[in-house]
């Protein structure tokens, strides 16, 4: 739950230093760098911080690779291209749909005629929560950005399931962010070193960029990777359909967004939809 409103504010702060004007390769590189120094930082002095096998360090950098490098990159375009923290949280809402699916399809889970309801019903939901009339061909891009997103964290809970097993949640959160900083250096100096400019670690800059990394990245994460730990991918991914309705209502009473009737109808027929996708016979949540 925490983690989960944790994330519905990261989509508030990123949209701020995208309307900053600060290069996207730049912030991110500045947020994997602080949420990797600070997990290693915390990891060492309290002494959690686990030896890895030669043969896991693949899996950790596929992790980081998975989220945050392509998660990131597909947020953070997709949100700056449609310019909305809340669409950009319902569609991000999809990934425990897509989780469900790939479940289905490689590791033959059963869908009930529940989760297929939930399914259609989310993807109706988010297809009358974009389709005002407002949106132009450019925001489809934005669309396709955020769904890269969906795929990269989908991948990232594949295989974090896979080293829990093993490591504990401080680890796995230190390594994804020291392998993500890597991801994003190249990126870094190719695209962002040429915009840097001074005002960039001014106090309305770094206040964003640290709230991301202390509380969205590395906060958050270790919170989740437990959750995943704890409950398993499928039960913990229920708390994610809550994100948007998070989003929504911090952009709200920011005065960042403003909602049609039917839009807010449509975002309950998708958040709705999420949480009937992931239910099953018997499930409970403690």
């Amino acid at each position: 739950i925490t983690a989960t409103i944790l994330w519905g504010f990261s989509f508030i702060w990123t949209n701020d230093l995208i309307a900053m004007g600060v290069p996207i390769f730049i912030f991110i590189f500045m947020r994997m760098l602080l949420a990797g120094i600070i997990m290693l930082a915390f990891s060492t002095i309290t002494r959690t911080l686990q030896k890895v096998a030669r043969k896991d360090m693949k899996w950790m950098f596929l992790l980081a690779f998975f989220e945050p490098f392509i998660y990131f990159i597909g947020e953070s375009y997709g949100l700056k291209i449609t310019g909305s923290p809340t669409l950009s949280a319902v569609i991000i809402a999809t990934i425990p749909i897509f989780t469900m699916i790939v479940g289905g399809l490689v590791f033959k889970e059963s869908l009930s005629r529940l989760n297929v309801v939930g399914i259609i019903a989310a993807v109706l939901g988010i297809v009358m929560f974009v389709w005002n009339g407002t949106i132009s061909s450019e925001n489809y891009y934005g669309i396709l950005f955020l769904f890269l997103a969906v795929a990269g964290a989908v991948g990232y809970s594949s295989i974090c399931k896979r080293l829990t097993g093993t490591y504990n949640a401080i680890t796995i959160t230190t390594w994804q962010f020291l392998f993500g900083a890597v991801l994003f250096f190249v990126p870094f100096v190719i695209w962002g070193v040429p915009q840097w400019s001074p005002d960039y670690l001014s106090f309305a800059v770094l206040k964003p960029v640290i709230a991301l990394a202390v509380l969205c990245s590395s906060l958050s994460f270790v919170l989740y990777t437990k959750a995943i730990k704890g409950l398993g991918m499928t039960k913990a991914s229920i708390f994610s359909a809550m994100i948007p309705a998070v989003s929504a209502v911090v952009a709200y009473f920011m005065g960042q967004e403003s909602f049609t009737t039917m839009q807010i109808i449509a975002l309950v027929i998708a958040v709705s939809g999420v949480i009937l996708a992931q239910l099953r016979k018997g499930l409970k949540i403690v």
